[in-house]
């Protein structure tokens, strides 16, 4: 796949999905820690999301980079939105931002899941 392609892929993941995770690995396999983490967030929210395994493509991997002009894996995109990566996702996930993003987005969510 030529990287053309690969940003074409992405946006169209991006403009059809409401919640989109590339990410090393499926959300069942994750194939790093930070995906793993990026992963339960998301589960302990309850949120609804598509997956995209940069592993499997290595112009995606690279093309992702590129497209969000942020150089780590995992990437969070909210209704075509870049939230940024696992640190990111904790810290909001804690503060109750990321929370506060899916209810302005009007995304469907466990509300009473609360950080631990």
């Amino acid at each position: 796949m030529s990287n053309e392609s690969a940003l074409d892929r992405i946006r169209t993941d991006i403009a059809c999905n409401e919640v989109v995770l590339f990410m090393m690995g499926t959300p069942v396999f994750p194939q790093c820690g930070f995906s793993s983490q990026a992963v339960q967030i998301l589960g302990m929210l309850g949120v609804k999301f598509k997956s995209v395994d940069v592993l499997a493509d290595p112009s995606v991997r690279q093309s992702i980079r590129d497209f969000s002009n942020w150089p780590t894996l995992p990437q969070l995109y909210i209704k075509g939105e870049f939230i940024g990566g696992c640190d990111i996702m904790r810290e909001m996930y804690q503060a109750g931002e990321l929370q506060a993003v899916l209810r302005e987005k009007a995304i469907a969510f466990e509300a009473d899941n609360q950080p631990t």
